[in-house]
């Protein structure tokens, strides 16, 4: 069913979920508008990915509805659901490149996924939009690496540029500056809101890093042990009164105390 132009693209409706006896998500609920970037914040374990895996039916929630693009995918079967990932992409942790393909071929890869299924694309065609997307990404240079040459930032931008290729509607991105420097942590986050200004995407991005949240931020879902503690605008996320969500902010932007002399 064809969606609005202002029907949200995403809707979680009182989900819940548990691995066991360990409740992982509370009753949460939250919207993306189309062409929004929403970052879900919190500490590790209080379910971040875990709302991504719902998104792209990875995970079926134990109670309540999650929607994309205007169909409940919480209950989709499976070969639904693989239309849905064709319009959703997700932007793992550890960018999940195949380590036996260049980093050409490996943003070309879903080109020729897309021009075995429906003969609409030459190979000059996609090496045209390889070099274009690497382009996006800064990394035209590396374009016959291999992804063992590159540094955890550099593997990032290949899966952004990757996820691209795949022409979303929407992408997800999971911590995507967990494990790199602070330097490296800046310019992920300085291409993620580039690429958002330039294509308009709808976007997700889980993160603990209250820098990238504020950097890229249209709104924020916060999430306490698995509940909504904060939903709105990032603006407004220093009035939140919860407790954790003021720690959280209060500790992860306190500078560093000088070392005293000895």
């Amino acid at each position: 069913m064809p969606m609005s132009d202002d029907q949200p693209y995403i809707r979680f409706i009182h989900v819940s979920k548990a691995f066991g006896d360990t409740p992982v998500l509370d009753d949460v609920s939250f919207e993306v508008r189309r062409g929004e970037m929403l970052v879900v914040l919190g500490r590790s374990g209080v379910g971040k990915s875990v709302t991504l895996k719902h998104i792209m039916g990875f995970l079926r929630p134990d109670q309540g509805e999650v929607w994309v693009a205007g169909q409940e995918v919480s209950s989709l079967p499976e070969e639904a659901l693989l239309e849905v990932r064709r319009r959703v992409t997700m932007v793992f942790q550890s960018g999940a490149l195949f380590d036996s393909l260049t980093v050409a071929e490996n943003v070309a890869y879903p080109l020729r996924e897309r021009a075995a299924r429906e003969h609409t694309i030459g190979e000059e065609e996609i090496q045209a939009r390889v070099d274009e997307l690497l382009g996006r990404v800064e990394l035209s240079e590396s374009r016959d690496l291999m992804p063992s040459s590159l540094s955890t930032g550099m593997k990032r931008a290949v899966a952004i540029a990757r996820a691209l290729a795949a022409e979303p509607e929407c992408l997800l991105y999971d911590e995507p500056t967990t494990m790199v420097d602070p330097l490296m942590a800046s310019t992920v986050g300085d291409l993620i809101l580039k690429l958002k200004r330039q294509t308009g995407l709808t976007s997700v991005v889980v993160t603990h890093d209250m820098r990238l949240a504020r950097k890229l931020a249209d709104r924020v879902v916060f999430l306490v042990d698995g509940r909504v503690a904060f939903f709105g605008p990032i603006a407004k996320l220093d009035a939140c009164e919860d407790p954790m969500v003021q720690a959280f902010i209060y500790l992860d932007e306190k500078p560093l105390a000088a070392v005293a002399p000895s």
